[in-house]
């Protein structure tokens, strides 16, 4: 029987041996012995033994034991062999063993600098760091999410998004045109220009960055000006959006004397006094018949534009004694001269009056002496010639001819000729 035990590397091996084994009649029995050998890396050795005439340890039967010539023989394999193999088997193991991370640029690989860190230049799977390929590039890269989307949180250059990189971040910016100009359509806070953000924009003559309405520039992005409907606080007293009744037009509040002329208030002229005999009164023009005599345009204005009333439809006077009232009458001197007075006057009252229409108003007094000092005259003339006297009473006879009567004009003023009545 042969065993062979072949050992690459440290094995060990198990061979059968017969030894003194015969064949014959003497039965000699074969003996086993159970071998172990160790063999060296260096050495292989195959070891063959024959016993002649060997019986079947199970039959008895005899082997044909003439068939060997009863020697041993021993293989051995050179040992430079042997090393050879183990060194074929060595590269064998290398190459299974070709890992990223060794330092070794191996086929497949694109870098290997020795080590798995993904953050620098040389990625964990050997391959070149990339922008977009998830991993971060310390020293190179802000960030890298794995994508080539600009309008996240990380642009395609691995740049994280700010305002100001013309970029616009969806849900973060409105609008981002890559300047630092902060007056033009986008905000240096990367937010669309708009009235109240404070920046002056085309089309804007002002922006505070607020909505009030009281202060210098309005919620509308305008300077305030006086008629905008606004009350600009501290300049302002009034503002109605135009001139009203109550407020003119220079923002101010109407009344009539105040110099402006509020055509919304009925005014035609607003000559600032309350003058009512100048060109503008109450606010209106002066014209003939509102009541005002307009110095040295009309004679008088007794109110209207009638006729025969002592002051004609021109203003012009009817009456010497202009102004002294509405109604007319001849004063008495015979003379066409008229005088005014007022319904309800007395006679006393209207003597006065038709003395004014003679002598002139503030001349006239009461002259004393007489029947019983009541007659108007010339103030300080007594009643001499040329004197006139107007009798708000009688004279009865016997005083002087000719019996006088209320009404009566006389001339001289003692004891003249009746020239008239002042009561016709």
């Amino acid at each position: 029987m042969r065993n062979w035990s072949v050992v690459s590397g440290w094995v060990f091996g198990f061979g059968l041996v017969c030894s003194g084994c015969s064949g014959g009649d003497g039965d000699t029995r074969t003996s086993a012995t159970l071998g172990m050998t160790t063999v060296t890396p260096t050495t292989t050795t195959a070891t063959m033994t024959t016993d002649v005439g060997t019986t079947d340890m199970e039959t008895g039967d005899p082997t044909a034991g003439s068939e060997t010539d009863g020697t041993t023989e021993v293989m051995t394999t050179d040992p430079s062999d042997s090393e050879s193999e183990s060194e074929s088997e060595s590269d064998s193991d290398v190459t299974a063993g070709m890992l990223c991370g060794d330092g070794n640029v191996d086929d497949g690989e694109e870098c290997d600098d020795g080590n798995l860190d993904d953050n620098d230049a040389c990625t964990s799977m050997c391959l070149n760091a990339t922008c977009g390929d998830g991993l971060v590039n310390e020293g190179v890269e802000e960030c890298d999410d794995g994508n080539m989307i600009d309008t996240d949180t990380c642009t395609s250059a691995c740049v994280a998004a700010t305002c100001g990189d013309g970029i616009v971040h969806e849900g973060v910016e409105a609008c981002d045109d890559g300047n630092d100009v902060d007056d033009d359509e986008c905000s240096n806070a990367c937010a669309s220009a708009s009235c109240g953000d404070g920046q002056v924009q085309p089309g804007e003559e002002c922006d505070d960055g607020n909505d009030v309405d009281t202060d210098m520039c309005l919620s509308t992005c305008l300077n305030a000006t006086c008629g905008d409907g606004f009350v600009q606080d501290g300049v302002e007293q009034c503002d109605d959006g135009m001139e009203t009744a109550e407020c003119n037009a220079d923002c101010t509040p109407a009344s009539c004397g105040d110099g402006q002329v509020n055509m919304a208030a009925g005014e035609t002229c607003d000559d600032q006094n309350d003058v009512n005999t100048d060109s503008c009164v109450s606010c209106q023009d002066a014209v003939c018949g509102d009541g005002f005599v307009q110095a040295g345009v009309e004679e008088c204005d007794d109110g209207n534009v009638n006729p025969g009333d002592g002051c004609d439809e021109v203003c012009i006077a009817e009456c010497a004694n202009i102004g002294e009232g509405n109604l007319m009458a001849e004063n008495g001197t015979n003379m066409g001269v008229f005088y005014c007075y007022n319904q309800g006057d007395s006679i006393d009252t209207r003597a006065r009056k038709a003395c004014h229409s003679h002598f002139g108003i503030g001349n006239c007094c009461i002259i004393q002496g007489g029947y019983n000092s009541l007659q108007w005259g010339e103030c300080n003339q007594g009643g001499g010639n040329g004197t006139y006297h107007w009798h708000p009473d009688s004279h009865p006879n016997g005083h002087c001819a000719p019996f006088y009567v209320p009404g009566d004009v006389v001339s001289p003023g003692w004891c003249g000729t009746i020239t008239g009545s002042f009561l016709d």
